[in-house]
C-alpha cells in the first residue's frame, strides 16, 4: 500500500504497529513508506509486559535496568535510514501511546498540506488490543474495566484525526477508513483485564475469537467517510474483504497494480459510490498459516476442517489453542443469516453451497502452482541433516 500511494506522488507515513519484520527488507520504510514511529516492528501490543512477566517469573537472570534495554522498543526510521530505538516499550508507554500517535499523525498531515502534497496516512491504534491499558484521562470513565475505558479514549482519538482534517480544510477531500482488523480476543487473554473485567469485547451474535475462521473472528466492522462519493448514514452488506482495498485506492488514485503477482483482492468502487448492493465479491477464503481451512460463498460458510460446534474457548483449527480435527472427506455448512451463531450444520439441506466454494479453492490452487505461496512460520517440525 504504500508503494501503490508513494508511485502516485503521495506522502506516506505509518505510526503504530507494523507487525511484518524487523530486519531492514522487512520495515515500512522499505516498502513505500517515509515515516514510521511505533512498537517493535517485529511483536505486538502485549509486548509491552515482556519484562515485569520475565521479573515475575525469574526467567532470566538480569536486573531491571538491564532488561529494559534489552527488551522491547519504541522505534523510528525514515525511508533511505536504519531504525532507531526511541526509548522502551514499558506499561506505562502503552498506556499513553495512543496520545503519541494520534499527535504525530496530524503533524504529518499539517506538514503535508502545508507543502501541497496529498497524503496517505496509515494509523494502527492499539485499542481493542491486550493489554488495554487506559491513558489517565480515560482511567475509570466507562464502568467496565480497561478494555471500556480504551475504547472511549480511542473514540476521542478518532474525533481528534475528524477534528485535524477539519481544521486543515480537506476534510471533504479525504476518504477516511476506520476498521478493525479481527474479532475479538479469547479466553486465554481475558485476565489482562483489572478487578475481575475482562480484557476482551464480544463478537455479537456471531462465533468465533481472533485465530479462528469463524464468522465472529474475520467478520468485523468498517465506517468509511468521504463527502460527495459515499452518501452519509448509509450501510452495506456487501462481502468487503480488507484485501480489497488495495486495489479500490488503486483505481482511486489513478495508480497501477503489480502485475509480477497475483492481487486477491477486488475494486469495490461501486460499492462505496452507492451503485451496488452486492459488489464484485461473493467468496472469500480463509487460512490459518499455510492451511486452507474455510470458506465464504453469498450466506454460506463452508468448514474443511472441523471445529467446535457451540461453546467457548478455543476453537482455532491449525494453531496456536487447536481443538480441531480432520472432516471425513465432507465440508461442514452453515448459512449464517438463520443461523449467525454456526449452531447447525446444513451441509445435508443444502449441499449445493459447497460447489462454489469448491469451485474457488480450485482457482486458488491453479495461482498458486504459478505463483507458489511463501512456507508458514513453523516452529514445531525440524528437519535434520546428517554430519
Amino acid at each position: 500500500m504504500g508503494e501503490l500511494f508513494k508511485s502516485a506522488g503521495y506522502a506516506t507515513a505509518i505510526f503504530g504497529k507494523w507487525h511484518l519484520g524487523k530486519d531492514p527488507q522487512s520495515l515500512p520504510t522499505a516498502h513505500g513508506f517515509d515515516e514510521y514511529y511505533g512498537i517493535p516492528p517485529d511483536m505486538t501490543w502485549d509486548s509491552a509486559t515482556y519484562v515485569e512477566k520475565i521479573e515475575l517469573t525469574h526467567s532470566l537472570p538480569a536486573p531491571p535496568n538491564v532488561l529494559l534495554a534489552r527488551g522491547p522498543q519504541i522505534v523510528e526510521a525514515t525511508a533511505g535510514g536504519a531504525l532507531r530505538d526511541v526509548k522502551p516499550f514499558t506499561p506505562e508507554v502503552r498506556a499513553n501511546i495512543d496520545n503519541e500517535l494520534v499527535q504525530k499523525s496530524i503533524d504529518f498531515m499539517r506538514r503535508q498540506k502545508a507543502a501541497g502534497i496529498p497524503f496517505f496516512l496509515y494509523l494502527p491504534f492499539s485499542m481493542g488490543h491486550i493489554p488495554n491499558l487506559p491513558s489517565s484521562e480515560f482511567k475509570g470513565k466507562s464502568r467496565i474495566g480497561n478494555y471500556g475505558d480504551k475504547l472511549m479514549e480511542g473514540d476521542h482519538h478518532v474525533g481528534q484525526v475528524l477534528d485535524a482534517l477539519k481544521e486543515l480544510g480537506v476534510d471533504d477531500n479525504t476518504l477516511l477508513v476506520f476498521a478493525s482488523d479481527n474479532g475479538p480476543s479469547g479466553e486465554a487473554f481475558r485476565e489482562y483485564g483489572n478487578l475481575g473485567t475482562p480484557d476482551m469485547g464480544s463478537p455479537g451474535p456471531f462465533r468465533g475469537e481472533l485465530g479462528e475462521v469463524t464468522e465472529g473472528s474475520i467478520r468485523t466492522f468498517c465506517f468509511m467517510r468521504w463527502p460527495g462519493t459515499i452518501k452519509p448514514d448509509t450501510t452495506s452488506y456487501a462481502i468487503f474483504s480488507i484485501m480489497d482495498f488495495f486495489p479500490t485506492f488503486a483505481g482511486i488514485i489513478g495508480a497501477k497494480l503489480p502485475s509480477d503477482r497475483p492481487i486477491d483482492g477486488v475494486d469495490q468502487i461501486d460499492v462505496l459510490r452507492g451503485q451496488s448492493e452486492t459488489g464484485k465479491r461473493e467468496s472469500l477464503l480463509s487460512f490459518i498459516g499455510g492451511d486452507l481451512v474455510a470458506a465464504r460463498w453469498k450466506q454460506w460458510r463452508v468448514y474443511f476442517t472441523d471445529v467446535h460446534p457451540t461453546g467457548i474457548g478455543p476453537q482455532r483449527q491449525p494453531g496456536p489453542g487447536s481443538a480441531s480435527a480432520p472432516l471425513a472427506g465432507y465440508p461442514k455448512i452453515f448459512n449464517i443469516e438463520m443461523d449467525p451463531h454456526e449452531d447447525l450444520n446444513v451441509f445435508g439441506l443444502f449441499p449445493f453451497a459447497s460447489e462454489p466454494a469448491l469451485k474457488n479453492v480450485e482457482e486458488y490452487l491453479s495461482s498458486v502452482k504459478k505463483y507458489p505461496n511463501p512456507p508458514a512460520p513453523n516452529v514445531t517440525q525440524f528437519q535434520t541433516t546428517g554430519r
